[in-house]
């Protein structure tokens, strides 16, 4: 996934922090799906080992920004191409978190299909230019309404607490505290609350020099600070094979890797796709480390990948997702047969139920992460005992430059200020791949190019 600038202008304003109230009670489903579990390297539905085997699914890309799990009528359609698919899991990367979501989840259960979801938005995520003021109570307070939103959906999988934050600049790395930060709290609140169990974990660029220091960051430390599995995203398969494209490397680097892996995105469109890699992701090859991954991506954007195009969305209007689907060919079919020809394996797979934690990586030229990780804010210490109360949804005031109500800083608060490594900014959370920049802020907020100040 290429990063992107998606900063509002709006978040450069003062951002009001909703009043918390206690969780509602959730309402009870018509369908309900098996939770997934994990254990050791693999996840479990049931007492079966679990194979991610899914698209990712952001109807008009990160420049609508829209939440297609709040209309039936974006929802329903996908859903019954979805089925044709076969496949049983989708990513989403904008919800909405004042909306109800009951219809298109009950929908996608009664399918059989789990969502992971990216807990942030372009408002609300960690700002890699100023990571240590975008840590903060206004920021959690939206991530944990995100939470309430979607724990009483049995087919909720998983939530991202980040997506692409740590990137290919050295300095970037420095978000890396403040992402697995986020990562143990929102865990933090899903067991105070009292909610189900709901796996937590972070999705990675496909860097080569952080990725594997990434994978050891986020599960190393106490249990408490340890992410539930680990996924990045990987561009990588543009060639014929298991080893051209490099995968059979990256499995040798993360064997022994002591929670589950999967790849949150996959995928190449320099030719047309006949969806290869899902013959090796269910590969002996591959099975024992990794868990599946999420082919990128449904809807044709911008950037071409899509395998579904939805009219009028796509001409300029991309708010309005409810046109006609047409499936582009021969990719459709091509991803329909990959499905049926490479069936996830049973029994374990060569997995291993055991639980390990990871030294935590040493610092060098491409990583300059403290291990020490920021408190949570004291002003959002209320939500666990009260409940994060109304969300602010995808058009609140942000929380980016909500300093105010910032975490303290760490032991070493000056380790912070490190220059960027070709003194070029690149600022907030990440997005879906190559769509454009959100409401850019011109002469709101004074930042040194390439300088992270606390």
């Amino acid at each position: 996934m290429k990063s992107t600038t998606v900063l509002s202008a709006l978040a450069a304003a003062a951002a009001v922090n909703a009043t918390p109230t206690a969780t509602l009670p959730l309402k009870a489903r018509q369908t309900e799906l098996e939770p997934i579990t994990a254990t050791g390297n693999a996840f479990f539905k049931g007492k079966e080992r679990f194979f991610v085997r899914g698209i990712d699914y952001q109807p008009g890309g990160a420049a609508a920004n829209v939440d297609p799990l709040a209309d039936p009528k974006v929802c329903k359609p996908d859903i019954e191409k979805f089925k044709k698919l076969g496949i049983n899991t989708i990513r989403v990367y904008s919800t909405d978190n004042t909306k109800d979501h009951d219809e298109c989840m009950n929908e996608l259960a009664k399918a059989g299909i789990y969502v992971v979801l990216d807990a942030n938005n372009p408002l609300y995520s960690i700002n890699r230019d100023d990571p240590h003021t975008s840590y903060n109570a206004i920021y959690l307070q939206s991530v944990f309404a995100t939470i309430d939103a979607f724990a009483g959906y049995s087919n909720t999988m998983a939530f991202f607490s980040g997506n692409e934050v740590i990137h290919d600049h050295a300095n970037t790395t420095l978000t890396a505290r403040y992402v697995k930060a986020t990562d143990r709290d929102m865990r933090r609140y899903i067991k105070e609350r009292g909610l189900r169990k709901i796996l937590v974990g972070y999705s990675a660029a496909d860097v080569t020099e952080n990725r594997l220091q990434t994978a050891d960051y986020f599960n190393c430390g106490t249990d408490e600070e340890r992410s539930d599995f680990f996924a990045f995203n990987d561009y990588s398969w543009c060639t014929s094979n298991f080893v051209e494209s490099g995968w059979d490397k990256k499995v040798k680097n993360f064997t022994g890797y002591g929670l589950p892996i999967f790849l949150s995105e996959y995928g190449c469109n320099h030719n047309t796709r006949d969806f290869g890699e899902l013959e090796s992701l269910m590969h002996p090859n591959m099975t024992g480390v990794y868990s599946g991954g999420l082919m990128y991506e449904y809807s044709e954007e911008p950037n071409e990948y899509g395998i579904v195009k939805i009219e009028g969305g796509d001409k300029g209007n991309r708010f309005d997702q409810t046109g006609k689907r047409t499936e582009m060919q021969p990719e459709f079919n091509n991803l329909i047969k990959a499905m049926k020809n490479f069936p996830a394996p049973t029994g374990l797979a060569g997995a291993t139920k055991e639980n390990k934690a990871s030294k935590c990586p040493e610092n060098n030229d491409h990583w300059i992460v403290s291990s020490v990780l920021p408190e949570i804010p004291e002003e959002a210490l209320k939500y666990f005992k009260e409940g994060a109360g109304k969300g602010p949804g995808l058009n609140g005031k942000g929380s980016q430059w909500a300093g105010h109500v910032a975490s303290k800083s760490p032991e070493n608060p000056n380790d912070d200020a490190q220059s960027s490594t070709d003194g070029s900014s690149d600022k907030g959370n990440a997005a879906p791949r190559g769509t454009t920049s959100m409401l850019l802020v011109s002469g709101l907020v004074a930042l040194v190019a390439g300088v992270v100040a606390l």
